[in-house]
């Protein structure tokens, strides 16, 4: 059954997203109509009015999550962008051991890390690169996302073969696990590295250690300009001097208004000024 969107609601609606989590969708009718319409019919609302009313009065706080998923596109697989991971791995590394060399411990950051291929790929980077040195380097990698169901997914990790075709020869045994049912599992070292947290990223930034660098890739798609301005900024204030911060291929962010200086595509450099 067709259920109306009026735009009344539609405007209550998107502002109450664009205001809470920075996603702007404020072109997007068909697309919030097609993609939510199925799943209210299944809750037994009637119309779109009711349910707007439960979403930005806050009484249905359990339905904030499914919506924002159905709502972005959790579209992700290992080794996305490859050129980031050649780079990481080729410039970045390097340099933070050296950094590091006396704490030997690192400060990655995967926000909107989704349902887990990016952070897994980076901590099997990390495990490529350290190789014998890791167990005695902290290489733990933050993953953030502001859904609790695609992180619930990432932390029981479970893939068909053909979804980790894109992975470099030899990991798949090396890092994977089959399972009885024929889907694979990530390797437990490979889990233990990664430390899931949910975190919506229009709130202030306050980690402990600022990062060395930050994975925020295919995110800020969803935002405006002033948001994605005001992220970075938060971004940058959170990222050590001579840190990185690694964007989507696809997200523009002005040159104007970027306070990280331009590396390549999509790669970002804080100032080092010599601060350590």
């Amino acid at each position: 059954m067709a259920l109306p969107l009026t735009d009344e609601d539609f405007v209550r609606l998107y502002t109450y997203i664009h205001q809470n989590y920075g996603i702007d969708l404020h072109k997007k009718k068909m697309l919030i109509v097609s993609r939510l319409e199925h799943s209210l019919d299944e809750m037994g609302y009637r119309s779109f009015h009711s349910y707007v009313d439960d979403i930005v009065s806050g009484s249905r706080p359990d339905l904030v999550n499914p919506m924002l998923v159905k709502l972005t596109t959790n579209y992700t697989f290992f080794m996305r962008e490859q050129q980031h991971f050649d780079f990481m791995m080729e410039t970045v590394l390097p340099w933070m051991e050296q950094v590091h060399q006396r704490d030997k411990c690192l400060a990655i950051w995967s926000a909107g890390c989704s349902s887990g291929e990016e952070p897994y790929s980076i901590s099997m980077c990390l495990e490529e690169y350290f190789g014998s040195r890791a167990s005695v380097w902290d290489t733990r990698v933050l993953a953030t996302d502001i859904s609790q169901n695609v992180m619930a997914h990432a932390m029981k990790p479970s893939y068909i073969r053909d979804e980790l075709e894109s992975l470099p020869e030899g990991w798949i045994s090396k890092y994977f696990v089959k399972k009885s049912d024929g889907e694979y599992t990530v390797s437990d070292a490979i889990r233990r590295n990664v430390i899931f947290q949910p975190f919506n990223l229009m709130h202030p930034i306050r980690w402990k250690k600022r990062m060395d660098l930050i994975f925020c890739r295919n995110v800020m798609i969803y935002f405006d300009q002033d948001t994605k301005n005001a992220l970075v900024n938060r971004f940058y204030d959170a990222t050590r001097p001579g840190g990185y911060l690694f964007i989507g291929h696809s997200e523009g962010l002005g040159a104007a208004n970027v306070p990280y200086d331009y590396i390549k595509p999509a790669i970002y450099r804080k100032k080092d000024n010599g601060l350590r």
